[in-house]
Order: structure tokens, then C-alpha cells, then sequence
């Protein structure tokens, strides 16, 4: 547990936001310790790793984009979720 804007929050679990902006968020620490919120995701969409087209072409399009292995991108949490 960690704390963010005077709350206790989990860390390194994304979670929904009902009424959103994003349809997920997640907390974690930045490089200076500091916890920071990662929103992600379209909330009129849906996920749909299951498909294996769809899913072979999201982490192909999704690859090239800038942050795919810092924690506090919203690139690395997306790309998680779908399983890249």
C-alpha cells in the first residue's frame, strides 16, 4: 500500500474507473519515488485479446511506440493487459 493524493492505493494493480476518463488506471512509483497514476485505455472499447488477429495486430502497432517498458507509461500498461 502506498499513498496518493492522501489516500491508500494498491500498486502495480490496474483497476477500472467507472465514469472515467480512461477505463483503467493504475498507481505505481516513478524513478523518484514519487507514486503516480497511469490512466489507459478507451472506455467505449473493448478488449479483445482473445481474437488472435486482433491481438497479433495491436502488439505489432502498439510495439513501436515510445514507453513500452517504463512502468509508468500508459503504452506498458495496455500492452500488458492484451498480453504483448
Amino acid at each position: 500500500m502506498a499513498e496518493y493524493r492522501g489516500k491508500k492505493v494498491t500498486l502495480n494493480k490496474p483497476r477500472r474507473t467507472p465514469g472515467g476518463r480512461k477505463k483503467f488506471e493504475v498507481f505505481v512509483k516513478n524513478d523518484a519515488g514519487r507514486v503516480v497514476r497511469v490512466a489507459f485505455g478507451d472506455p467505449k472499447m473493448s478488449i479483445k485479446k482473445d481474437q488472435p488477429g486482433r491481438k497479433k495486430s495491436y502488439c505489432a502497432r502498439s510495439g513501436g511506440i515510445k514507453g513500452k517498458t517504463d512502468r509508468t507509461s500508459a503504452n506498458y500498461w495496455s500492452r500488458k493487459m492484451w498480453g504483448c
